[in-house]
């Protein structure tokens, strides 16, 4: 992260804390600085536009004369209860205003409420913090990577629930790496929390082909050739303004997060690429009030034409919703439990499905300590959608699958020893041919030895079980090999640090002794 970043994120996260005092959790924090943010920027938009004729003038807030004296500007000059009344209503208004017209206003104004009860603290927050920043204009490496930066220093908070929803950056673009999205691509996350694949997806493609793209081909991406889905009202305002402040999207334009349930309905678009962690709850439920008052759940089955099979197993609603969402040539990444591998009745024949429909190319078995959500054991799911199969006697789509497993001889923390690019790089370069001259050709070119090996897709799929929980290699091997690369890695940085100090000292005009001579 750059250090003005950085700077940002300290500052934003420190009155954090200061708010805690007045019973704001982090979340609730996230929210109203989403909403804060939002206003100024539409104030920031409004004033560049100015000087323009009024037909071109951009209008964020409602177009009326009324809301012509609101805003950014009418809290700057508020103090005090004024503030904090004008703030409350202001947000309740903004919630009404766009019923009905479906815009990225609507959807982070959506039941809006204020949590800031100390005007003090409010005014703080608007005059010292928000109002001294340029957010619309500046360099979404500043402002966009700050706000991610807050979403995930939230995500630690796990009494606030944060967590549930946050995939760590360094898996998001390992995965995003291995995928390789083009311009000419359609994603979507149908389980996005804060939006971490597509904002991603959309960084890897302006970097790898931004140079060369055309401005038909960048507006796609504002006008929904990337979108999410996302169930909980909270955490869809947060991915629609860590897109904006990315300079995904357009205020006033339609909004690319989707608030629904995605497993209600079958898709009513597909994707060429679907990049997803879904929640790791495994039963789909609804919340009933009884006539008492009192609270009881309700698992759910998704009754979908579509779907191989009925379940109530939320994380096998999405392994087949997923696949559905694929175009005919669609790439699908999506992150899933151990149980999902393994679990028997319908689970097995979803397995099955999905081996003989799609091509199962890849699994990657992750290692436990790298999500929030404790004692996770997760895999992902590398897979392609392929042409309907003519008889129930044709091969499988999936002839073999390769899986890397990652977990074995290998302890992570979230704090003390976290995940690390360089954790995945072997991964990347031996199953995908992330940085090789022809990584087109990766997967063509793979060879079965130490954490990869290859299993017979037809054989799988002949198991009672296919069962998947597969791969994992001796723990004795890992560690004697994990022991092997530390010896080497120590190694290297040694020599690296010797050839620095000789540098230094020749620089110095300073004699080395020389036992450390002889030691390079």
């Amino acid at each position: 992260m750059k250090l003005e970043a950085r700077r940002l994120v300290d500052r934003l996260w420190n009155y954090c804390n200061v708010l805690r005092d007045d019973g704001v959790s982090s979340l609730e924090y996230l929210e109203q600085l989403s909403f804060l943010v939002f206003l100024k920027m539409a104030a920031e938009m409004e004033e560049a536009d100015k000087d323009l004729p009024a037909n071109k003038r951009r209008r964020v807030l409602p177009d009326t004369e009324k809301w012509r004296t609101r805003g950014w500007t009418d809290l700057l000059d508020r103090t005090g209860s004024s503030l904090e009344e004008e703030y409350t209503q202001l947000l309740t208004d903004l919630g009404k205003q766009d019923e009905g017209q479906n815009t990225t206003l609507g959807l982070i104004f959506y039941r809006a409420r204020n949590r800031l009860q100390n005007p003090a603290n409010l005014r703080r927050l608007i005059v010292d913090m928000i109002d001294k920043e340029e957010w619309h204009s500046s360099s979404k490496d500043i402002k966009g990577d700050a706000y991610e930066a807050l979403i995930a220093r939230s995500a630690e908070d796990t009494k606030a629930g944060a967590g549930q929803y946050f995939t760590p950056r360094v898996l998001i673009e390992s995965i995003v790496r291995c995928m390789r999205p083009t311009p000419d691509d359609t994603i979507t996350d149908p389980a996005c929390g804060t939006g971490g694949f597509l904002l991603a997806a959309h960084g890897y493609i302006v970097q790898e082909y931004g140079d060369d793209m055309s401005t038909e081909e960048s507006a796609r991406f504002d006008e929904g050739a990337i979108w999410g889905t996302e169930l909980v009202p909270a955490t869809a305002r947060l991915a629609a303004m860590n897109l904006l402040l990315h300079k995904i999207g357009r205020p006033e334009g339609e909004p690319l997060i989707h608030v629904e349930d995605a497993l209600a309905r079958p898709p009513a678009r597909r994707a060429s690429m679907v990049l997803a962690n879904p929640p790791f709850g495994k039963k789909s439920s609804i919340v009933i009030t009884n006539v008492d008052g009192s609270v009881s759940r309700e698992d759910m089955s998704y009754h979908r034409k579509d779907f191989w099979e009925t379940t109530t197993n939320k994380q096998f609603n999405f392994v087949q919703h997923i696949a559905n969402l694929l175009t005919d040539n669609g790439r699908a990444a999506v992150i899933l439990p151990d149980n999902v591998l393994f679990e028997g009745g319908r689970g097995a024949s979803i397995r099955r499905e999905l081996l003989k429909r799609y091509n199962l190319h890849t699994m990657l078995r992750l290692p436990a300590g790298i999500f929030y959500a404790p004692g996770v054991k997760a895999n992902v799911l590398f897979f392609d959608a392929a042409p309907p199969r003519r008889t129930e006697d044709e091969p499988p789509h999936t002839q073999r699958l390769w899986v890397y497993d990652l977990r074995t001889g290998n302890r992570f923390t979230l704090k003390q020893n976290p995940l690390l690019p360089g954790h995945l790089e072997d991964f990347e370069k031996r199953a995908f041919g992330v940085g090789t001259e022809d990584p087109d050709s990766a997967i063509d070119r793979r060879v079965p030895e130490g954490r990869l090996q290859v299993f017979d897709g037809a054989e799988l799929v002949a198991t009672k079980d296919v069962n998947l929980d597969i791969g994992l290699i001796e723990a004795e091997a890992a560690e004697s090999k994990s022991l092997t690369e530390l010896t080497l890695a120590l190694s290297a940085d040694l020599r690296g640090a010797l050839l620095e100090l000789e540098h230094l000292a020749a620089d110095l005009d300073v004699e080395l002794p020389p036992l450390i001579r002889e030691q390079r």
